[in-house]
């Protein structure tokens, strides 16, 4: 396989278009999100019509070969399997073999400005939920093998064929040794062929197989979902981080123990009543979610804008409006506002602007020509200064 570094300057892609009840399969948002999301598969043949993707295999693996691009190369031998980690250079595709093997790259949309559009037609899940778009190429037979994921996605098939076998076994047993955690005893139940511009939506914990037949492209929408044990830790590093808690261990009333080397009950009870300042309420939680939800992978890296003053930024806010990076995560809590992990408050009166540029990842000149709130031009010019945001003609 070639490949083509130049692939972010001169992007060979394809324009698309879907309408929302076909993106679904012809039934509304709302009835898949109360009779399919989190529940059960979904079919959709021709969800995007005339689509056969956004990129060709030699772009993807020039994407893969740069520095700030997460990649894998899954490869299938007999009896084992192979992972390599990007980042990649022309040699590593050079010496594949002619089929059962993968190379996989995560957040296109981070660099692809085609991938963000094509994620804004899932606006119907919340973009708290939103992790990214990976994309993966396949001669014959590649793949990853039968396995569990533990969040939902919608597979949305670019050129080529991929057949996907599902299964609602018990059986989790997983292949020892492997790199992967690829289900030993899979059982196909249900499977598909799919073509180019069908979509298959999966829940979480739902086991599946997918299979290149003949060379084909995939784009897997992917939705985070956390672990409470995740959740937890990192909640309590915010509580650590944002709480003050006063005083110290104290024990005027000490009595002599018969066992100098046991922790009394009075100890643990003094200490309970220590920890009891531990509290929170529904507004830490927001406050957590927004800065967690909102935080860059360790492998994104924003690159500054090129200086300018804060009155030329103005000028150009008016005359072009304003969009997210493509690598910016932006959401928002009543009037709390959260751009890569970083939080801001502002005034009811003020705070629709950045809810509309939350929303849309875009906010025209027009809705721009009359601000006037300082703070908000503050927030807005520091977020281009670190490129969180650039103004651009649409």
């Amino acid at each position: 396989m070639r490949y083509d570094t130049d692939m972010k300057k001169t992007p060979e892609t394809q324009a698309f278009n879907a309408q929302p009840l076909a993106l679904l399969g012809n039934i509304s948002a709302e009835q898949f999100l109360a009779e399919y999301w989190q529940k059960k598969p979904l079919l959709i043949r021709g969800a995007i019509s005339e689509f056969t993707g956004l990129l060709g295999p030699e772009e993807l693996a020039g994407l893969a070969c740069e520095d700030d691009v997460q990649s894998r190369l899954v490869i299938q031998q007999p009896k084992k399997w192979q992972v390599k980690h990007g980042v990649f250079d022309e040699d590593d595709f050079l010496k594949l073999p002619k089929k059962n093997w993968t190379l996989l790259v995560q957040g296109v949309n981070h660099h692809l400005p085609e991938a963000a559009e094509l994620l804004s037609l899932f606006n119907f899940i919340p973009h708290a939920r939103l992790d990214d778009l990976m994309v993966s190429y396949a001669p014959d037979g590649g793949g990853v093998g039968p396995h569990l994921d533990s969040y939902d996605v919608f597979l949305l098939q670019g050129q080529g064929q991929r057949l996907w076998r599902i299964s609602e076994q018990d059986d989790h047993t997983l292949v020892p040794d492997a790199p992967l955690r690829i289900l030993q005893n899979f059982e196909t139940q249900q499977e598909w062929l799919l073509e180019p511009g069908d979509m298959l939506y999966l829940p979480p914990k739902l086991a599946h197989w997918g299979i290149a037949m003949g060379d084909c492209m995939t784009y897997s929408i992917g939705f985070r979902a956390p672990s409470a044990a995740e959740l937890a830790s990192e909640f309590l590093a915010y509580l650590q981080e944002t709480k003050k808690f006063e005083g110290m261990y104290a024990d005027d009333d000490l009595g002599l123990q018969t066992h100098p080397a046991e922790i009394s009950p009075s100890m643990t009870q003094k200490v309970s009543a220590i920890l009891q300042q531990i509290k929170w309420d529904e507004s830490d939680v927001a406050q957590f979610l927004g800065r967690y939800l909102s935080e860059p992978k360790p492998d994104v890296v924003f690159e500054p804008s090129a200086k300018i003053s804060e009155k030329t930024f103005i000028d150009r806010l008016r005359k072009y409006g304003l969009q997210l990076s493509l690598k910016s995560q932006m959401l928002f809590h009543d009037e709390s506002f959260f751009m890569n992990g970083e939080h801001c408050q502002l005034s009811k009166d003020s705070s629709d602007v950045l809810k509309k540029l939350a929303d849309q990842r875009f906010i025209s000149s027009t809705e721009l020509a009359n601000i006037e709130d300082d703070t908000l031009i503050q927030i807005l010019y520091h977020w281009y200064l670190a490129g969180y945001v650039e103004s651009k003609k649409r």
